[in-house]
């Protein structure tokens, strides 16, 4: 249970992080940040298996650079459904993205220390 509550509360660490490197997208408050952890990870649970499964032709032809689109618009669909986070546009989800996969890479190494 002590794993869990960590990892959740490194999620919700780097999106704050991530907001504070990536113009355009903005977490209001800690609150909103434990709740887009949340549903962040019922995002990359449910949908966006579905998403990768559908667009596998895809996915192949351009060698897996189609990955960060659907790793973008799982955020989009993490910052649609969560109130207090907002990010302007596709691109800025797109780096948004990327910098918070490398974010909480880092996060769940420390974590790993203290695990």
């Amino acid at each position: 249970m002590l794993h869990f509550i960590l990892t959740w509360l490194g999620a919700a660490i780097a999106l704050i992080i991530t907001s504070r490197f990536v113009p355009g997208f903005n977490v209001d408050s800690f609150t909103a940040a434990l709740i887009g952890a949340a549903i962040m990870g019922l995002v990359n649970a449910i949908v966006r298996p579905i998403l990768i499964l559908l667009t596998l032709p895809l996915t192949i032809v351009t060698l897996g650079l189609f990955l960060l689109v659907i790793n973008a618009i799982a955020f989009c669909l993490v910052v649609a459904f969560t109130p207090g986070l907002s990010i302007t546009g596709f691109f800025a989800a797109l780096i948004a993205s990327i910098v918070l996969t490398i974010v909480s890479t880092l996060i769940s190494l420390v974590l790993r220390i203290f695990d």
